[in-house]
């Protein structure tokens, strides 16, 4: 099966649903490379980089399961290296 390296940026508001967004992101653990949590405390968020390498469209689901969680936004950038 083909994979895709891709990296899943997060910004969770004040609000955001943690508990959800870590439950959601250990369902993928398995095409989980590394992850990275930034608190910025000036402005009330929290900034995770997710590096992952799975199928596009797992990782599309992901995208889409995160993003749809309150206060939370979304962002996923493809490598071009395929595998």
């Amino acid at each position: 099966m083909d994979t895709r390296v891709a990296v899943i940026s997060i910004i969770v508001g004040k609000s955001g649903d943690v508990e959800n967004l870590n439950r959601i992101l250990h369902e993928y653990g398995e095409y989980i490379i590394g992850r990275m949590g930034i608190p910025y405390r000036k402005r009330s968020i929290n900034i995770i980089s997710v590096v992952l390498d799975a199928p596009q469209d797992d990782i599309a689901a992901l995208s889409g399961k995160l993003g749809g969680l309150q206060d939370v936004t979304v962002k996923t950038t493809y490598s071009a290296v395929q595998g």
